[in-house]
């Protein structure tokens, strides 16, 4: 575990470091920053009796040219890292293409998993719909919307946010149609009716409500404040952007 202070832990005169238990994560706009930064980590390392894992080392290069990290390479004294599309961090999955279907999917696989887990214990009789729901609450919906304050969905990733929903609600059983007698699954309407809570959707917009606020109060040289009110340098690209 590396500790830093209050104001981070500075290289080259920036804050080009994210540190998190023994995460460390390297952020640089160059491959010659980021070379520079590593080997002054590892000589930092080396003084208080740590060394840098070569095999668990990984970098990824973030870009709007396509097959931009075929020219870039990460080799320094302790030999070479390697070029990875994606990686986790601090349980969140970052993408090349800063992209957040592939965290979507995580959480919804997490979500899966967990829920098949307890299945048999939704589908028993002897548990109330209520405790069913407070159940999904507290042990199903966590893993689906881990870190989701800094989520920007579009209309298809909160369709696949609702399906998930939806099924996990059919707990509430099939139900008997008036006119011909027979039973048949709820509609999505008749199991929002019968929720009677605030559905995925909107508890992702008010938890970035919520994280927004925060992110406000917090001092003016903090990073997150920096980041949230920052406008990006350069040009535009021509074409229309991938995401605001």
């Amino acid at each position: 575990m590396i500790q830093v202070n209050d104001d981070g832990l500075k290289l080259h005169g920036t804050h080009q470091l994210l540190v998190y238990a023994d995460d460390v994560n390297i952020l640089g706009r160059s491959v010659y920053t980021i070379k520079k930064s590593t080997e002054a980590l590892i000589l930092a390392s080396k003084e208080i009796g740590l060394d840098v894992n070569t095999d668990k080392t990984k970098y990824m290069v973030m870009s709007r040219e396509q097959n931009a990290e075929r020219s870039h390479s990460i080799k320094i004294n302790i030999g070479s890292f390697k070029l990875v599309e994606e990686f986790k961090y601090v349980g969140t999955t970052l993408t090349k293409q800063n992209s957040i279907q592939e965290e979507i999917k995580s959480g919804l696989n997490s979500g899966n998993a967990c829920y098949h887990s307890v299945q048999n214990l939704l589908s028993s009789s002897l548990l109330s719909k209520n405790l069913n729901i407070k159940i999904y609450r507290t042990i199903i919906f966590p893993f689906v919307l881990y870190g989701c304050e800094t989520w920007s969905l579009i209309l298809w990733e909160e369709r696949r946010l609702r399906v998930f929903e939806n099924r996990v609600l059919r707990i509430f059983g099939p139900k008997r149609d008036e006119v011909t007698g027979e039973w048949r699954k709820l509609h999505n309407e008749e199991l929002n009716d019968l929720y009677c809570s605030t559905n995925t959707l909107r508890v992702i917009k008010s938890r970035r409500m919520r994280w927004a606020g925060h992110v406000a109060r917090m001092g003016v040289g903090d990073r997150r404040v920096q980041g949230f009110g920052g406008e990006p340098e350069g040009k535009r690209p021509p074409g229309r952007p991938r995401r605001k």
